[in-house]
């Protein structure tokens, strides 16, 4: 009887094999002696270590026991200083604690096992050497990131902090916006336009008499006072513009205790219903007379800046940047998918898992939006036109408020292209088109030039487990730039999306969590944020809880988070490693 035998009989208990190979790895002994069987009575300490690992391995035991058989093995083993002989070891124990053939990333059961060599049906799968390197790229990364996690135990590492340089300064010092490289000439036609309709002040009535449509509930009057850094299409500015907002053109309102000078811009939903209430309202204004509506209450008030420990059934979204959107919608679904299902086994053993939104219409996979809500940059921009700004629209006719006196007199038809007398093809398209065409040409945000510490740690970011959802490139398909379906943006089309991120759903854990469901995303789940332009943010995380990069990654650990083990790689990284890091996100 092969001497592993034992260990996998139903007689053995779990208890007693896990008690078999705890000991056993632990002792992290290479001798391959079989004096005793790992289920024989008697004193666990009576397994060899490879015996042991083996053991384990033969066991059909959950993957989370295996886990905790890795986790054990390298908390208590003095590993090689050479990286190569280091990967080695580390790699015949991923081989050991898990029932793998690492080949494409799928987890397959091995039948037979002699000194870390695996073989399924006569094919060879586990043997290490320049072949195994060359080849399972993946493997080799997970093993250098393990190293760096041994490297740490036991240490000071964890200790150590790195420092947050702050906001890049934008190199077009917030002037105008760039759009993509080479576009047509109609392409920038459409670009130049609805960049001056972002920017354009919306009022109630028009000098004219005529609506303009803001309210009667809004957050703000003008898109580009949310999406303002670095520059018209950002995120949300330094400076607040909010407060200002509150009082224009005559009104009332009372500026909510989390909007604050120098915090971010937020909208608030009641987790209640998840649907977002304005912060404001017409009342007072002097193009709106005869209105009065009364704004939502907030109470009672938290902390201004953070937004926490406020009223415990408001919860807080931030403006997403806009920055590259374009590229983001030409993403087709098969390369999401694709990328989603590569590395698997690697992100098996991190714990992540990550799945798509899909419209409930078309089934095709939505992407925009904190919770990847909206499918289309069409969709997004006549939510936003109608929920932030109050204003109804093609896609989004309802009113905010259904109050005779708050909803104006003459044409009140939403804005869609039966309310403009144009000549020219960008003249006739409504406001909420013009809007979509400034986004999806919007050029992505430029990194900085590198330099040996960003270099590190753009190294240190995928060796850490970031790119396991940061993913840190996906390619356009063939996209329409210019509203002619029948031809292709050659500016779009087939490009590199350097966009950091995946684009899936992923659990971050109870300290995230906004209670919100919307499609999939359940109450903790949030698309993976594309982090193409972090390095010119100032607010973080979907409510804008912090402004320094450190604290954001720390809160992507909770229980319950996808994130965990990557966060606690980063933490158990020395400090100039730490640092390098953070110098590699700010250069993006």
């Amino acid at each position: 009887m092969p001497w592993w035998r034992p260990c996998s009989r139903r007689r053995c208990t779990i208890s007693r094999r896990m008690q078999c190979a705890g000991a056993a790895v632990a002792s992290a002994r290479l001798s391959e002696s079989r004096s005793a069987p790992c289920c024989a009575s008697g004193a666990p300490s009576g397994c060899s270590a490879a015996e042991g690992r083996r053991a384990l391995t033969r066991d059909a035991l959950p993957i989370q026991l295996k886990l905790a058989c890795f986790n054990e093995h390298v908390a208590h083993s003095n590993f090689p200083t050479s990286l190569r002989a280091a990967e080695s070891a580390i790699f015949q124990l991923i081989c050991n604690c898990f029932e793998i053939c690492p080949r494409v990333g799928h987890a397959r059961h091995v039948d037979s096992c002699h000194d870390g060599a695996y073989n399924t049906h006569a094919t060879s799968c586990c043997i290490w050497g320049s072949t195994m390197r060359r080849n399972y790229t993946a493997i080799h990364v997970t093993c250098a990131a393990l190293l760096f996690a041994l490297s740490a135990l036991g240490a000071t590492a964890a200790l150590a902090q790195a420092t947050d340089p702050g906001v890049r300064q934008a190199t077009t010092d917030n002037g105008p916006p760039p759009p993509l490289t080479g576009l047509t000439t109609d392409e920038r036609t459409f670009f130049d336009d609805g960049l001056q309709r972002f920017s354009s002040v919306k009022l109630v009535r028009s000098p004219t008499g005529d609506n303009s449509g803001l309210g009667p509930r809004f957050n703000s009057n003008q898109c580009s006072s949310c999406h303002l850094q670095p520059f018209v299409g950002g995120s949300s500015p330094a400076i607040n513009p909010l407060p200002a907002v509150a009082s224009a053109g005559g009104a009332t309102n009372t500026v909510p205790w989390f909007i604050v000078p120098n915090g971010p811009i937020r909208e608030a939903r009641f987790v209640s219903d998840g649907g977002v209430h304005d912060l404001f309202v017409v009342t007072g204004r002097s193009d709106a007379p005869g209105c009065n509506i009364a704004q939502p209450v907030f109470t009672p008030a938290g902390n201004g800046l953070s937004g926490r420990g406020g009223n415990p059934n408001v919860v807080f979204r931030i403006p997403t940047s806009l920055l590259g959107a374009g590229l983001i919608e030409a993403i087709p679904d098969s390369t999401i998918l694709d990328n989603a299902r590569d590395n698997a086994f690697i992100k098996r053993l991190y714990g992540v898992s990550g799945h798509t939104n899909r419209s409930g219409n078309d089934g095709t996979i939505t992407r925009f939006g904190w919770k990847a809500q909206n499918k289309s940059l069409l969709l997004f921009s006549g939510e936003a036109y109608n929920v932030e700004m109050g204003i109804s629209n093609l896609l989004f006719p309802q009113e905010r408020d259904e109050t005779p006196a708050c909803q104006g007199t003459g044409n009140l038809t939403p804005n869609d292209t039966a309310t403009f007398a144009s000549t020219t093809a960008a003249e006739v398209m409504s406001d909420m088109e013009a809007f979509v065409d400034y986004m999806r040409l919007l050029a992505a945000p430029a990194p900085a030039q590198p330099t040996a510490s960003s270099e590190h740690g753009r190294a240190l970011f995928t060796i850490v487990g970031c790119a396991l959802c940061h993913t840190p490139a996906l390619t356009t398909g063939p996209a329409i730039g210019n509203g002619d379906e029948g031809l292709a943006s050659a500016a779009l089309s087939n490009q590199q999306a350097r966009l950091f991120s995946d684009l899936l759903l992923h659990r971050m854990g109870a300290g995230l969590a906004d209670g919100i469901t919307q499609g999939a995303a359940g109450p903790d789940e949030f698309r993976t944020a594309p982090l193409w332009g972090v390095g010119q943010r100032v607010f973080f995380l979907h409510d804008g809880r912090t402004s320094n990069l450190i604290q954001a990654i720390r809160f992507h650990a909770s229980p319950g988070s996808e994130a965990n083990l990557v966060v606690w790689n980063y933490f158990l990284l020395g400090s100039q490693d730490q640092q390098d890091l953070i110098n590699f996100l700010r250069s993006l």
